[in-house]
């Protein structure tokens, strides 16, 4: 992984590909790792920029530097402004999908925008978060590390999909004798703060929106994704029935070409390849519908984009 020192301490990031740029946005409290199987997907038309955000993952984790998503959106701008890009599409999941929104309503450099289970409005952190949030100082152990890892997956997950070695993953930032100190302080950092106002602002978004949802998330529920496609005028929104929180972990080979072939149609706006396998693309309107977990499932989307599986 490449590395750059913003203000707040270094960000570990992987950058792959050439193209307009993608950002890969996490949440708490995995890692980049929750991109493996889409940086590759992208990175054959897309400079495809996966972060761990800071706190978490490779990144430091510093003791005295704020890990909220503001600042970890400041330190997304200086790691873009470092890396001379000048535009941008942004897929943010959970807390990486927070930290999306702030980007879109403080660059003007972001052209297309996917939310999957994200933190939105007021309806952030969890309860889940909360009992993190209180854990005495003297309790901040690898253990406990290990547990809140464990357990955000088996409770945010509808099937156990996820492999030992996956699971592994996600908890090598915090092996011993790796700190576990970032790990709370980002939790602690979840403080509901700077979502809510930019439902107003979101009618005047005018950038093609893409909302995926786990059907079944018990993190933040289905509702949270209406009203994100109800505030969104540009948004299209689909529901993956059977799935909960880490729809990249449950379902990527789900959403991962319907990503791939959004960008393609929205972003890039490049005319689709009928040399590729695959269905052709039916642009649809209407009433958000489940997508079905089938090859050649769409979501519903808006009269003037496009989406579909063949990438």
């Amino acid at each position: 992984m490449n590395r750059y020192e913003t203000s707040g301490g270094a960000l570990a990031y992987h950058d792959e590909g050439t193209g307009p740029a993608v950002v890969l946005l996490h949440g708490f409290p995995l890692t980049s790792y929750l991109w493996r199987g889409l940086i590759p997907a992208l990175a054959f038309r897309h400079r495809v920029i996966a972060p761990d955000l800071l706190g978490l993952g490779a990144s430091d984790k510093p003791a005295g530097a704020p890990l909220d998503i503001r600042a970890q959106a400041g330190c997304m701008s200086e790691l873009l402004e470092h890396l001379a890009v000048d535009r941008v599409a942004l897929v943010g999941h959970s807390t990486g999908g927070g930290v999306a929104q702030l980007l879109v309503e403080e660059r003007d450099d972001v052209e297309a925008l996917v939310l999957i289970d994200s933190i939105a409005f007021d309806r952030w952190p969890t309860e889940a978060i909360g009992e993190i949030q209180v854990l005495p100082a003297d309790r901040e152990t690898y253990e406990a590390a290990d547990l809140v890892v464990r357990s955000a997956l088996r409770l945010g997950t509808v099937e156990d999909q996820l492999t030992d070695a996956d699971v592994q993953a996600y908890l090598a930032p915090w092996a011993p004798p790796a700190p576990v100190g970032g790990l709370f302080r980002f939790a602690r950092a979840l403080d509901g703060t700077g979502l809510k106002q930019l439902e107003r602002s979101m009618a005047q978004w005018d950038l093609p929106t893409l909302i995926l949802w786990g059907e079944d998330d018990p993190f933040h529920p289905a509702d949270v994704a209406e009203r994100l496609n109800a505030a969104i005028a540009s948004s299209a929104l689909g529901l993956v029935p059977g799935c909960g929180h880490f729809l990249p972990d449950e379902a990527p080979e789900t959403i991962f070409p319907i990503i791939s072939e959004y960008l393609r149609a929205n972003y890039l706006r490049l005319p689709h390849g009928h040399q590729a396998p695959g269905p052709v693309l039916v642009p649809l309107g209407g009433m958000p519908l489940d997508i079905e977990e089938e090859p050649d499932a769409e979501p519903v989307i808006a009269a003037d984009q496009e989406v579909g599986p063949s990438a």
